[in-house]
């Protein structure tokens, strides 16, 4: 495949995983090693983003270790506890975020209300929308409710107009919506392409380190699910963030995936409102709402997102199979993971699902993988196949080995406290993990060693 238009425009590829630059085209990236990931891109002039930041009239010089000053870095609130919290306290002084989430999951909304929140503090904020006119951007701000003074609002593409204002103003806060929009002139390809916005990242990240700017950039995400553009996008900032759930659900989850400030194993959980988002601070009650009563294969477990424990309800059902092959179907946790229970109970605990079709799911649409929860999903199953009712208030978490054991999981305390709050009366916990919460009183505890002891409790 040649490297050069009909035209005589020189032409490079990129990976569209990592960034990395060829001449020609290649089945395998050299530096990723994915397959079919080069696309092609019209080659530039030559001064990239990177380029023009590299020209400096000084040498850097290396620094001691010892010598370096080591500065607490200021976090900002957001406005929002749970977005703190995934952000690891709040909005740190200089650096860049990226959020991802299909189209219609609310990023454009939770940034707009961050931002009215921010202004409102005395903030300058400058809002880049490349998608939305004025006019749509003020009818959301009218729908959250509010203005503020020091909240500017900006409908550009160019990038270097958005940088000479961003220069001239200096805000405190910037916010890119989105990135795929922003055009780049020394790159010549058309906007969204994975050299417009490799480059068009660069360029505000410098802006972000050198001026001391806190931005937010929104990135649209394939069907993957990926940030639409190079993987390379992700290595360059500092947090991202992925907004989960059915946009025509009322719930969101954020989720943060990389995180220099903080932890990445944080969750926020937000409900979608006429007035736009607004955070749930108990989302343990929030995932258990409408659950039903005296009904088999229904069981409340907790797993542990970060430091926040998560009381969920799982359910099964089990029922005879109509073809030589049953059916196995989870929702929001590992399918093969419950492939794996099911053997489990079938060689330890002797229910034959041979002939049954099995299905499980995870309440309110929520994602864990967290091996915490294979308890709680070997007693929903049981109690479908069984036909027996699970207590209403009991709560069981714990690891399940091949052998059918219960095996110890980590913070245990909290698992217990978090159910004790929302009033449940018993919890079955491994038998391991006892020692850690004998001082907890006020609930039933019914430590288990084996999954056959679990699912004869009643």
């Amino acid at each position: 495949m040649a490297a050069a238009s009909s035209k005589g425009r020189k032409t490079i590829f990129y990976c569209s995983n990592c960034g990395y630059e060829s001449t020609k085209w290649m089945g395998q990236c050299p530096g990723c090693h994915e397959w079919n990931t080069f696309v092609e891109e019209p080659g530039g002039t030559g001064r990239t983003a990177q380029g023009q930041f590299r020209r400096k009239k000084t040498l850097a010089r290396p620094v001691r270790l010892a010598d370096v000053t080591a500065e607490t870095n200021e976090r900002t609130s957001t406005g929002f506890s749970e977005l703190d919290r995934v952000l690891g306290g709040g909005i740190v002084t200089g650096s860049m975020m990226l959020i991802g989430g299909d189209p219609g999951i609310g990023k454009s909304t939770i940034l707009l209300q961050v931002c009215k929140n921010l202004a409102g503090r005395g903030k300058t904020v400058l809002y880049i929308s490349g998608e939305e006119s004025l006019a749509q951007i003020r009818m959301r701000a009218d729908r959250i409710g509010g203005q503020a003074d020091s909240l500017y609002l900006l409908c550009e593409t160019n990038l270097a107009d958005i940088r000479q204002i961003i220069e001239e103003q200096k805000p405190d806060v910037c916010v890119i919506d989105s990135i795929q929009t922003m055009y780049n002139e020394e790159v010549s390809s058309a906007p969204g392409s994975v050299s417009q916005v490799r480059e068009s990242t660069a360029v505000l990240l410098m802006l972000a380190k050198g001026l001391g700017i806190s931005v937010f950039i929104v990135g649209h995400v394939t069907k993957e699910g990926a940030v639409a553009g190079p993987r390379v996008l992700e290595h360059m900032v500092d947090t991202v963030l992925y907004f989960e759930g059915d946009r025509h659900a009322s719930y969101r989850i954020l989720r943060g995936v990389k995180n220099r400030f903080g932890s990445t194993n944080e969750i926020g959980v937000f409900e979608m409102r006429g007035s736009g988002l607004v955070q749930v601070e108990n989302p343990s009650e929030y995932m258990l709402s409408g659950r039903p009563v005296d009904a088999s294969g229904s069981v409340v477990t907790c797993a542990v997102e970060g430091s926040r424990p998560l009381l969920l309800e799982i359910q099964a059902l089990v029922a005879r199979t109509g073809f030589g092959m049953p059916r196995r179907t989870a929702a929001g946790t590992d399918y093969n993971r419950v492939n794996l229970l099911a053997a489990v109970l079938e060689k330890r605990c002797g229910i034959d699902l041979s002939n049954y079709d099995t299905y499980v799911n995870i309440a309110g649409g929520i994602r864990m993988t967290e091996p915490a929860l294979d308890l709680g999903i070997t007693m929903a199953i049981a109690s479908s196949y069984q036909d027996i009712v699970i207590p209403e208030k009991l709560v069981a978490f714990g690891e399940v080995g091949l052998s059918g054991e219960v095996r110890a999981v980590s913070q245990v305390e909290n698992r217990v406290m978090e159910a004790k709050r929302l009033g449940f009366e018993t919890v079955v916990l491994p038998k391991a993990n006892m020692k850690s919460c004998k001082s907890i009183q006020g609930i039933r505890m019914i430590p288990v060693e084996t999954v056959r002891e679990a699912i004869l409790i009643r």
